[in-house]
């Protein structure tokens, strides 16, 4: 590993996008390691208890999947606070990659306090349908997906309803920036703040 420290210009491109998949073949470019000593970064931050890693849902799969995890900080403030900023990026990209990192954290702070027992993904096929949580165990499966945004428009909704298509039985969330909770479909829209409160219950009822 001392062949190839981590360098502090490529940082961005290597620790900053949580809730995507690792890109190895961009550290391959930047860091003139192998794909192999560049993944090897993203299990020490495991093993340093500074990342998560959230493995792809691919039971009994009825479609093409994507096959690497996403990998999230194991706390929001600690992103927002190490995040670079400049010009070009956006607040609200920002702000909605905090809000799912945090989300992420409850899920597995509910799941492990409340012992509920279910195993963590998320969803993505090859084409880019994507469901930000998937939780599987013996209650059942719960798909949520996460949105800053106060209005839903029908296309933020396509991951969610393709994952129903596949897997007719789950329960299906939306946490959103709204105030209001609404019905859309078998789809359950809840404000982000309401589901966090809940979030014992909605995992509890499956």
């Amino acid at each position: 590993m001392e062949k190839y420290p981590l360098k502090e210009e490529n940082c961005s491109s290597f620790l900053y996008r949580p809730g995507e998949q690792p890109k190895y073949s961009r550290q391959v470019t930047t860091q003139g390691a192998s794909r192999k000593l560049a993944e090897q970064y993203f299990y020490i931050l495991d093993d340093l208890l500074l990342t998560h890693r959230l493995p792809v849902f691919t039971k009994r799969a009825k479609r093409r999947m994507v096959s690497h995890p996403k990998f999230y900080f194991f706390d929001a403030g600690v992103y927002r606070a190490i995040r670079p900023k400049g010009p070009l990026d956006r607040p609200e990209e920002i702000d909605g990659v905090a809000l799912e990192t945090l989300v992420f954290q409850e899920l597995l702070a509910v799941n492990d306090l409340h012992r509920l027992g279910y195993e963590l993904f998320y969803w993505r096929t090859s084409n880019g349908q994507e469901v930000d949580f998937v939780l599987y165990g013996e209650a059942g499966i719960i798909a949520i997906e996460v949105k800053r945004a106060a209005k839903i428009r029908a296309r933020e909704l396509r991951g969610l309803k393709a994952f129903s298509r596949d897997y007719p039985m789950a329960a299906l969330y939306m946490f959103y920036g709204g105030d209001t909770r609404m019905y859309i479909d078998d789809i359950t829209l809840v404000p982000i703040q309401q589901a966090l409160l809940q979030l014992p219950q909605l995992l509890d009822a499956g």
